[in-house]
């Protein structure tokens, strides 16, 4: 009876200590969690360790020790963490979320693997579409991108930064529109932030919504009346809506403000240009070059003002100033500025040119315009007009190899000429003296597809896409 009695108290024992055990166990966890949202990393991962000991192939308990390493800033050894208990339980969703998360925040390549694992197991989760639309948006995929954040919902709104990414992927892709409203959203976002009021601007600007701008920039405009940028794009308006006198204001205004930003100059240049304004230009470029006087830009610039005011001599010696200080940015410019404004009387200019170079037969500028405005004229291969422009373009590059512009006249006449393979050689000798000579790309990639050598074209085609474009006349990048 006794015997009975005792083994009825150790069997009442033993199921009340397993299911003690089993609560015990739970409850640890919970003390963990607890531990861990209190920001208790040490102690969290001191109990971990224990629990780890106990049941070390357990998914759960992996994740919490990736979770206080992560807390601790620790984010190799969470990532590890997050690992080996995916390595438990490949689609254990926090533990996906975990190492996602760690991965985007180094740049990992890995981490959009990770996000597309997580949307797998929630396909609508906004957090991981945000992510891989950011992820898209930096490696240059905005098609990717875009579907992506636009399938992050309300969570988009909330993220200026996001915004302001698909934005500028709306920009790439010709969305104007499209990228105004984010943008606008952006701004609303942010609080009234500057940077986000004045890239709205900038976006409207592009959307060629110049009054719209103009009424973006006013709060910028009241809080700093000299900041140069402001007033810069303030100016771009001003002339896009056609209030000249306000834009040159604006312009002045900057200027005295910031006498040494070359691009308030180089603004002016271009309203000069427009309005025919070639003197009051000049004066502008003497005062930006006293006071930057290794600006080969505003060389560029008053070349450019001086072959409108016909001072062909003044001209050159600009140009040649500009190539002393900077070949690969000005021959370039110079030459696209000039071609730009000979288009107004290209007989004149012709004449103008050829009467310098009975001086001057070895000029390599000259022979280069004298190229230039035969092209322009459009003469057909094998006409006297043509092989006249095709021995002064080959004299040209001769003369002075780093002549950008005259390689790409010459480039153009081969192609034209059918003469694809000595296209291609002149296109890279451009590319050679200015990687970012778009006129040079775009030959280089004619050149290539008609000669049937393709396998350079994907690349090509997309670093054309990706050069910005280049204000041809005064030699700005923007």
């Amino acid at each position: 009876m006794r015997f009975a009695f005792c083994l009825a108290v150790l069997v009442a024992s033993f199921a009340t200590r397993a299911a003690m055990a089993a609560q015990t166990a739970a409850d640890r966890i919970a003390s963990i969690t607890s531990e861990l949202q209190a920001g208790e990393f040490d102690r969290a991962l001191q109990d971990l360790d224990l629990e780890l000991q106990r049941a070390p192939k357990s998914a759960q308990l992996w994740t919490l020790r990736g979770l206080a390493l992560s807390g601790k800033g620790d984010k190799k050894e969470a990532l590890g963490a997050f690992r080996k208990a995916l390595g438990v339980a490949p689609d254990y969703l926090p533990a996906l979320e975990g190492a996602a998360q760690i991965e985007y925040d180094s740049g990992d390549k890995d981490a959009a693997v990770l996000l597309q694992r997580v949307l797998k197991l929630v396909p609508h989760d906004p957090t991981s579409h945000a992510m891989l639309a950011v992820l898209a948006s930096r490696q240059g995929d905005c098609a990717v991108a875009i579907q992506h954040f636009e399938q992050s919902g309300p969570l988009l709104d909330s993220q200026p930064g996001a915004l302001q990414e698909y934005g500028a992927c709306l920009l790439r892709l010709k969305q104007n529109e499209k990228a105004v409203a984010a943008f606008s959203r952006a701004l609303t976002q942010s609080n009234g932030d500057a940077g986000a009021r004045y890239r709205l601007a900038s976006v409207q600007m592009l959307a060629q919504h110049p009054k719209d701008a103009l009424e973006t920039l006013q709060p910028l405009l009241q809080e700093n009346p000299q900041s140069a940028e402001v007033l810069e794009l303030a100016a771009m308006a001003q002339e896009a809506s056609g209030n000249t006198p306000e834009a040159v204001r604006l312009l002045r205004q900057a200027i005295v403000a910031n006498p040494h930003q070359v691009n308030l100059y180089l603004d002016f240049a271009n309203i000069s240009i427009d309005h025919q304004s070639y003197q009051v230009g000049v004066d502008m470029m003497n005062a930006g070059l006293r006071a930057e006087p290794n600006a080969a830009a505003l060389y560029v610039a008053r070349g450019i003002l001086y072959v409108q005011l016909a001072q062909y001599d003044q001209a050159e010696s600009d140009f040649a100033k500009a190539d002393a200080i900077d070949p690969r940015q000005s021959s370039s410019s110079a030459a696209q500025g000039l071609a730009a404004v000979q288009r107004n009387d290209p007989g004149g200019a012709l004449a103008t040119v050829r009467s310098k170079l009975a001086k001057k037969p070895n000029d390599a500028f000259l022979l280069y315009l004298q190229a230039d405005i035969l092209m322009q004229g459009g003469p057909d291969p094998g006409s006297p007009e043509f092989r006249e422009a095709m021995e002064s373009a080959k004299k040209a590059v001769a003369l002075r190899p780093s002549l950008v512009a005259a390689h790409d006249v010459l480039a153009k006449l081969y192609l034209q000429a059918g003469q694809n393979q000595a296209a291609i050689e002149q296109s890279r000798k451009a590319l050679n003296s200015d990687p970012k000579d778009q006129t040079a790309l775009y030959h280089l990639i004619q050149g290539l597809r008609k000669s049937g050598q393709k396998d350079d074209l994907p690349d090509l085609l997309k670093r054309l896409a990706e050069t910005p474009h280049r204000d041809s006349t005064a030699g700005r990048r923007t």
